[in-house]
Order: C-alpha cells, then sequence, then structure tokens
C-alpha cells in the first residue's frame, strides 16, 4: 500500500478521530519519555465507584466490595497493569483493525462505524491477552506508596471537588513522587477542586480518607 493510498483510509470519516487519537497518544508518550512528567488533567466529576486509581503508575486498585463495573476492569488486569499502557494499546488494535477492514472490505461509512465497536470490544481482550506476560513486570512497578497510616497527617491538594458523601480525590507528594488518593470530607462541608486539605482519618473498609481543610494560626 502507498502512502497516497493509505491516508485517505486513516483519515476516512470513520478512521479520522482513532488516528487522531493515536497521534496524540504517540505525542504523550514523546512527551512522557523526554520529560518524564505526566500530562495532569484535572477532573471534577461524580466519583463514587469501586476503584481507587494510584499515581503515577496509572493502576487501578479494587476496593474490598466492587461493582460489576470494578470486577471487569480487575479481569482486564487493569488492577495490575497501568492504565496509560493499556488504553494505547487498546487505540492501536482498534485503529489497526478499523484501517485493515476498510483496506479489504469497501463499507458504506455508517456500516464502518458500527462495526468499530465490536472491533473495540476485540480489543481489550487482546490487550489483556498481549500484555499478561508482563504482568509480573508490572506488579514490581506498581507504586504502592507508603503504608495507608503513614498519609494521616499529610497535606495536599484536591484534584476534584467533593461534598457531603462525595468520593473524590487529592494528590499528595511522596518525596518527588506524586499520587492520586480517594477523598472525602470529614464533615461533608464542600471542598472545591485546588484547595488544600490535609487527611485526617481513614475508612479502612472502603479504602479511602477524610481530609479537611489546612488551617492557618
Amino acid at each position: 500500500m502507498t502512502l497516497q493510498e493509505f491516508l485517505p483510509i486513516a483519515f476516512s470519516p470513520v478512521n479520522t478521530v482513532l488516528s487522531v487519537l493515536l497521534a496524540l497518544s504517540v505525542i504523550y508518550w514523546v512527551f512522557t519519555m523526554l520529560t518524564g512528567l505526566d500530562i495532569d488533567v484535572g477532573l471534577d466529576a461524580d466519583v463514587d465507584v469501586d476503584t481507587n486509581i494510584d499515581a503515577p503508575d496509572g493502576h487501578i486498585h479494587i476496593s474490598d466490595d466492587p461493582s460489576a463495573w470494578a470486577h471487569f476492569l480487575k479481569f482486564l488486569n487493569l488492577d495490575i497493569v497501568p492504565m496509560t499502557y493499556f488504553l494505547t494499546l487498546v487505540l492501536l488494535l482498534t485503529w489497526l483493525g478499523s484501517v485493515y477492514l476498510n483496506v479489504f472490505i469497501s463499507l458504506p461509512d455508517w456500516a464502518q462505524a458500527v462495526v468499530v465497536i465490536p472491533i473495540l470490544i476485540v480489543s481489550l481482550f487482546l490487550a489483556k491477552i498481549i500484555l499478561k506476560p508482563f504482568n509480573p513486570f508490572f506488579r514490581e512497578i506498581n507504586h504502592k506508596g507508603e503504608r495507608a497510616h503513614d498519609f494521616l497527617g499529610r497535606e495536599g491538594r484536591m484534584k476534584s471537588t467533593i461534598e457531603g458523601n462525595k468520593i473524590g480525590m487529592m494528590e499528595v507528594f511522596i518525596g518527588s513522587d506524586p499520587m492520586i488518593l480517594m477523598v472525602k470530607s470529614s464533615d461533608g462541608k464542600r471542598l472545591e477542586h485546588g484547595t488544600k486539605v490535609m487527611i485526617v482519618d481513614e475508612e479502612a473498609s472502603r479504602k479511602f480518607y477524610f481530609v479537611d481543610h489546612v488551617f492557618k494560626f
């Protein structure tokens, strides 16, 4: 296949989104390799799920009472494999499947768009299989941080807005390593994204922490 034949397929109405996302993924990894930094995307959404994301490796940690969704994430080994690795591979496999389908089968745009969905589902399972041999390696590099009680008294900043029983995220630094913890307001008061807070307690069974404003004297 020549470049002149490839470009119209890669940037067809259906494949354009996948091609752009793949290009952004490549830019992300190049940026990460050159700078050693992760691109920080602030989140301000309702987080009341049974998973815990542990930065900077992006591992998902399943709570003691996981939901069906959390079970599915664990089935895909996302409690071991960093999310960024997994999503990049899924995106690449989906893009390859869609492009090669266009090469060998001529379908109308609506049919190509529909076929991308099963290709994405298959890519999820293929990514699990491909990354499975690397699980021991990912277990070794999985940064668990310090023991839970060592977080008590630590200060950080909110990465989402919480209020009442809503669970959100805060960022703390262990040395120079950033970590994302699941947190809830200790007294139910509203804590805005970016607010400096302190960890005052831990809810043992649910694996999240209670936080409060940092008071200056």
